[in-house]
């Protein structure tokens, strides 16, 4: 999934993009009202962590325009502020969540694997393909029970083609979701990435490659492997 963390105090922004790639994501940052619209035309983004207020105006505004625009992607707001007033004022704004801080990382880790299920409806918490089981809040991957240790780009990637089922999903949008402006992959990376899972997935095999198109998942009998 690719986050955007908007939020001006260096620390805590750097502390928040460092974790959620450290379990796969990928994370763009801004400090400002300014740099984030600017994201937000440049980039598909499946969460928005969004900080209260900013150097450069009130994010309330800013969140207002972009749901005028028909921006639909689910945001969450960060705040030292916790009256009641406040977190209705955020959520009326058209924010999905409201974490006060201090937070844990894992809490908000789970609250943005939580928006993004939401923003995707036909995504379940646990799936199941064929052998395998996949639970989207363990970020884990079974097959016929036993499980299988994947990398967190791997489940990432894998994450997405579910999210697409039956839909062909594109390199491009594999490099968006799967590495961040400031982690450019090297040519072809995403085919590696591909492979690597493919070869844990073991057979059959459930990711078809589209030539000159992309990748699908799709279930498949053992027979037709």
């Amino acid at each position: 999934m690719r986050i955007l963390v908007v939020e001006d105090e260096s620390e805590l922004r750097k502390a928040i993009s460092r974790y959620m790639r450290g379990i796969g994501h990928a994370v763009d940052e801004c400090d400002s009202c300014r740099s984030a619209s600017a994201a937000v035309e440049v980039y598909e983004h499946d969460v928005i962590v969004l900080d209260r207020m900013l150097p450069d105006g009130d994010s309330i505004k800013l969140l207002d325009a972009w749901r005028t625009k028909g921006l639909t992607t689910p945001v969450i707001f960060l705040t030292a502020r916790d009256s009641v007033d406040d977190r209705v004022g955020g959520l009326e704004s058209g924010a999905d969540d409201y974490l006060v801080k201090p937070f844990a990382m894992a809490e908000l880790a789970a609250r943005i694997a939580t928006l993004s299920r939401r923003g995707n409806v036909a995504a379940k918490p646990v799936m199941n393909i064929g052998p395998l089981s996949i639970d989207r809040g363990r970020r884990e991957v079974r097959r016929d029970g036993v499980l299988i240790p994947l990398r967190p780009k791997e489940f990432t990637l894998l994450e997405l083609l579910v999210s697409r089922m039956g839909q062909v999903v594109s390199k491009h949008r594999i490099i968006d979701t799967c590495w961040d402006e400031t982690r450019g992959p090297m040519s072809n990376v995403e085919e590696a990435l591909v492979a690597s899972l493919r070869r844990k997935l073991g057979k059959p095999n459930l990711i078809r490659t589209i030539r000159g198109s992309g990748y699908m998942l799709e279930e498949r009998r053992e027979s037709e492997s």
